[in-house]
């Protein structure tokens, strides 16, 4: 690890000069892409540094170890114990900055939530998670937008898509992607019965064109008029769009907005995201041994989370994480359940990768 972060170090310092450097200055596009390796590599530099002058005191405290006096060697060997872990600590720390990064982590993120088994109480869940994913983005400072609704007629959903756009959505969300449980006595059960429901739940990283290309002659796109709940019509033009990716068979409908153009942008906002996640399974089925681990970040037939409201606790299943804080947790106060996931998540990366 030392000699790759030496080789780091002088990339670094080579990065500085250029950036000084009047010529380059002058070139924009040059400027700002050295710029960019320099920032991503300067969290590195300071733990080095760092770790660099805590292996010297090291060295000089090792070389005190030679003195005659017994309470001078008792106060070294304290010093060198702390100075020891310091180094560990600092190594641990440069380990999970030195990991390959998720390329999706900076990416915005198509959220997708749909009701399961349980009829109307999943449909009611289903609008609770939204609200609690929505309060959490919103405590963020990110935008969130509907990209399509479906909704119950009782306050909730049958499926709702929305868009979330915030540097480092997706590092934040994608071990949302699965089965949530719930547990709960529905407000229509008289005899106070528990009932349990399930919601799904899909996190894409948005895709941009350059992620995805798709072309015009692959895609079909009906119209049609888009009707609400009940059936009653929004709008009497055929507004509404369904897009249907051919090579993939991916389907996505949009019928929320009044324009048809409008219906189409959002549409492709989330087709692209799907057949981008598509690609991405593939890729990874084909090299699933690499990567199956107990943390999961995108099988949405996995059951990870149940919420039982009786009990007023949220357990993750994948991590054994037991939280009893359930109305805090449903008020978008989800960080420490994400902590866990990434930190078990960077913990088993360390561990197959030998480190």
């Amino acid at each position: 690890m030392l000699d790759k972060l030496k080789e780091i170090e002088q990339r670094y310092n080579e990065l500085s000069d250029l950036l000084a450097d009047p010529k380059i200055v002058q070139d924009h596009s040059r400027y700002s892409e050295i710029a960019r390796e320099h920032s991503n590599l300067e969290e590195l530099i300071e733990p080095y540094k760092s770790l660099k002058g805590t292996l010297e005191e090291i060295e000089e405290n090792e070389a005190l170890l030679n003195e005659p006096d017994p309470e001078m060697k008792a106060m070294v060997r304290d010093e060198l114990e702390s100075l020891r872990e310091k180094v560990r600590e600092i190594e641990h720390a440069l380990k999970l900055l030195l990991m390959p990064k998720d390329p999706n982590d900076d990416k915005d993120v198509i959220l997708e939530i749909r009701a399961g088994t349980g009829g109307e109480e999943a449909g009611l869940f289903a609008a609770d998670l939204f609200r609690m994913y929505t309060r959490y983005a919103e405590g963020k400072g990110w935008n969130i937008e509907i990209l399509s609704v479906n909704e119950t007629g009782i306050g909730g959903f049958k499926e709702v898509i929305a868009g979330i756009k915030g540097k480092g959505a997706y590092s934040r969300f994608k071990f949302e992607s699965g089965v949530h449980r719930v547990q709960r006595v529905p407000e229509t059960e008289a005899s106070g019965r528990i009932h349990t429901s399930a919601v799904t739940v899909a996190v894409l990283p948005e895709a941009e064109e350059v992620d995805v290309h798709i072309e015009p002659t692959d895609l079909r796109i009906d119209t049609y008029r888009a009707s609400g709940a009940g059936g009653q019509h929004v709008n009497k033009t055929e507004s509404a769009v369904r897009i249907t990716h051919i090579p993939t068979g991916i389907v996505v409908s949009c019928q929320d907005e009044k324009s048809q153009h409008k219906n189409k942008a959002k549409g492709m906002r989330v087709l692209r995201s799907r057949i981008l996640r598509k690609y991405q399974e593939d890729h990874d089925e084909a090299i699933a041994s690499q990567r199956r681990s107990q943390v999961g970040t995108g099988d949405r037939s996995e059951r990870i989370r149940t919420y039982n409201y009786p009990q007023g606790r949220v357990t993750d299943h994948r991590i054994n994480l037991t939280l009893h804080k359930l109305p805090q947790i449903l008020e978008g106060n989800i960080d420490d359940l994400i902590d866990e996931l990434t930190t078990r998540s960077h913990a088993e990366a360390l561990g197959h990768t030998g480190s």
